[in-house]
């Protein structure tokens, strides 16, 4: 049985609708060069979905035709893709800001030495996984030896810019938590990642997003394996709050898998709720260049409290100050 089953029921959670569309989010893939305990994905270096050069065409085009500002790329590690240079690259020449869902240790795996030039080169905005600035508690949700690899990789970033005020060159932290906990305070956090790691390695960044694990795939499983599932789900439900309905990123974004098939969120693609057509049959993108999806309702369950719990939780970071 999946062990994300559980969340699969009807939920009281409040109906909400879709605002104007501004952010195309895109799952490259799941393959990944690692395996990590919060991923809600499940990536790893077995997984074999990868995006088809006829599917990238497809989100260029829709970039194009719906005018869209932002591309978020993630995967398992999007720039394991194929055809990630290309899309970066035709994205940036429609005027399009691209963000990159970076695991770091990707940048100092072997053929992927170039890739920290090539985003500082089209100006990709760098969003990267660093659950800690303490050595062993990275390790220990990513991997050994992950914690160090990922500061090699950020000192290289830094070296290009990323992180140096004026370079343009925007890089992004982001916290998860350890384990069943809501993460703590994003504006305190930040300040001691930045007191740390600049006084410990003399790394810089802009800024740090707080990131709340959902409980589906691999963390969900892990939750049900320690017996703790039911005491997380209650955990985000206690701490609801209604002001983070409005700032929800379902609200301005559209979630694309690797098959380009459209989800409301990524969580929900992960869940396999699609957004559905007129005859229930799930909606691909190549479908969408022309459909007006703004007011639609958005598909709901009990995974949607991990969004709106304390001060809230989106790919970009917190939703409450």
């Amino acid at each position: 049985m999946h062990a994300t089953l559980p969340l699969l029921k009807n939920s009281d959670f409040p109906a909400i609708n879709r605002g104007r569309l501004e952010t195309l989010q895109v799952n490259l893939g799941y393959l990944c060069n690692q395996s990590c305990l919060h991923c809600h994905v499940s990536a790893g270096p077995r997984r074999k979905e990868i995006m088809s050069r006829e599917t990238v065409e497809q989100v260029i085009a829709f970039l194009a035709a719906r005018k869209i500002t932002t591309l978020d790329l993630t995967g398992g590690a999007p720039e394991m893709s194929p055809h990630f240079r290309y899309l970066v690259a035709e994205a940036r020449a429609l005027g399009v800001r691209v963000i990159n869902r970076c695991n770091l240790t990707i940048l100092e795996e072997p053929g992927y030495e170039k890739m920290a030039a090539f985003l500082a080169q089209h100006s990709v905005e760098v969003v990267a996984s660093l659950p800690c600035y303490l050595s062993d508690n990275v390790d220990a949700q990513r991997g050994k030896g992950v914690f160090q690899i990922s500061i090699r990789a950020l000192r290289r970033l830094n070296a290009l810019g990323y992180g140096v005020g004026g370079s343009g060159l925007t890089l992004t932290l982001v916290y998860n938590p350890q384990g069943a906990s809501l993460p703590p305070a994003q504006a305190e956090l930040e300040a001691a990642y930045k007191r740390e790691l600049h006084l410990r390695y003399g790394i810089v960044f802009n800024q740090l997003f707080t990131i709340t694990n959902m409980p589906i795939q691999r963390f969900g499983s892990t939750l049900i394996s320690r017996g703790e599932f039911a005491s997380y789900m209650q955990l985000l439900k206690d701490a609801y709050s209604e002001e983070n309905l409005d700032g929800v990123m379902c609200r301005s974004l559209i979630s694309i898998d690797w098959q380009g098939f459209i989800f409301d969120c990524d969580f929900n693609q992960m869940l396999g709720l699609p957004m559905a057509a007129a005859g229930g049959e799930k909606m691909h993108l190549s479908e969408l260049l022309h459909t007006d999806i703004e007011g639609r309702p958005i598909i709901v369950m009990e995974h949607c409290y991990g969004c709106t719990a304390g001060q809230g939780s989106s790919c970009g970071g917190a939703l409450e100050s």
